[in-house]
């Protein structure tokens, strides 16, 4: 018998029992479905922290010095006691290291809190991120303004009361009309509004464009960092190759500053995106080793399924075997249909649960804030395995269904 002829019988028995052929694939299709959709959502957000999350929070080449990590999952509440200890960061450290800097660099430094913001026709917003920084912030974030200017370093030394608005944040406050030298009062007090910064969607769920930002030393200070310290300093370099010597010169710079001895550690943290968002390349990782093992259990239990049911097809078609085996068939030609049939089985099951899942991937995108990326090589992998256990789980009964008898099997009722 062709191969061909094999895959057309085989078809033509999963057409004819339908229902038993979809209870015997529920297994792996469950599976496969589970793998996809965790898969995805994983390389969405891998995708989502490497190329917008970590822009938008630390910048690209850029080191970040603060008192305490970014990001930190500590327990312990020594560690956390002793992070209150630590002395705040201060705008003179942000001029000692512009001085101390040997590698191209631009410093900013920038404090952030949440605030309301009241337009000149008395519209209020709400639940608006305030930022006071320096001038240098907007080249170093790479913040593009659609409307009027930034603020200058000038402006900021001097203190004065302008605001660069988010999109969002303009567009609710003024509408259609020219926000550009308009007055709005931050927490009550008065800015004169110079730009408007370019739309830049949301992070998690949460928008990066209802926000205000004005200079450090304005009275945006007051709100957001008080008693002259900042937040953060940002240090972002030309070229990514000397961000290891910027470093170096930050660190040595605050550690004579805070007194620190040679045997004492720092007092204070330095870190760039792919170091704080470490956490996550370790739970990815986690994730995507764990998940395959877990749908490779529901794929067995899926295997065991289809063989048992190939069983009982082959107990019930012994009289049609018998039958096929008087006319010339030989037993290749009867372990090959089983064996296409149990594979045609696994792997449409695999395929189902692929489609599945790329369709609950789409809605958990669509519905949440997680993103989702589609990942061809693990649907190949997929494909893969419910193909590879169609193989073992059919490879008794057709051996099976290979060996009867003809004379025995014509007697079978």
């Amino acid at each position: 018998m062709r191969p061909f002829e094999g895959v057309r019988l085989a078809l033509g028995q999963i057409r004819a029992q339908k229902l038993k052929s979809f209870f015997a694939v529920i297994g792996v299709v469950i599976g496969v479905m589970f793998l996809i959709t965790v898969v995805s959502v994983v390389e969405g957000m891998n995708k989502y922290i490497e190329e917008d999350f970590a822009g938008a929070l630390f910048g690209i080449n850029t080191l970040t010095l603060t008192r305490t990590p970014e990001i930190s999952f500590s327990s312990d509440p020594e560690v956390w006691r002793a992070y209150a200890r630590r002395p705040r960061i201060r705008f003179e450290d942000a001029d000692a290291i512009r001085r101390n800097l040997t590698v191209p660099a631009e410093v900013a430094v920038e404090s952030g809190g949440g605030g309301t913001l009241i337009s000149e026709g008395g519209i209020e917003i709400t639940n608006v991120w305030l930022t006071g920084a320096s001038a240098e912030l907007f080249q170093i974030r790479r913040y593009d303004i659609v409307r009027g200017r930034a603020f200058t370093a000038p402006e900021d030394r001097a203190g004065a009361n302008v605001v660069v608005l988010g999109f969002e944040a303009a567009d609710k406050l003024f509408g259609a009309l020219d926000p550009i030298g308009r007055i709005v009062k931050v927490n009550r007090v008065p800015f004169r509004v110079i730009g408007v910064l370019e739309e830049q969607g949301s992070l998690f769920g949460m928008s990066l464009d209802n926000r205000a930002i004005a200079p450090a030393h304005s009275a945006m200070n007051r709100f957001v960092s008080p008693h002259a310290t900042v937040d953060n300093i940002l240090v972002r370099t030309d070229v990514k190759e000397d961000l290891r010597q910027a470093r170096l010169d930050i660190e040595a710079t605050m550690r004579v500053r805070h007194g620190l001895r040679p045997t004492e550690p720092n007092d204070f943290a330095i870190e760039t995106a792919e170091e704080s968002l470490g956490f996550w390349d370790r739970i990815s990782r986690i994730l995507l080793i764990a998940f395959p093992g877990l749908v490779a259990i529901a794929l067995v239990v899926g295997g065991i399924v289809i063989m048992n049911i190939m069983l009982v097809s082959v107990v019930e078609r012994t009289r049609e075997i018998g039958i096929r085996k008087a006319i010339g068939a030989r037993s290749r030609d009867i372990h090959l249909q089983v064996l296409v049939e149990s594979v045609f089985l696994s792997g449409g099951g695999a395929a189902l649960g692929i489609g599945i899942g790329v369709v609950l991937a789409k809605i958990v995108e669509a519905v949440s804030p997680l993103p989702a990326a589609l990942a061809p090589v693990w649907m190949a992998t997929s494909v893969a395995m419910g193909v590879g256990v169609g193989v073992l789980a059919g490879i008794y009964p057709a051996a099976k269904a290979a060996r009867m008898d003809p004379i025995v099997a014509l007697r079978q009722e």
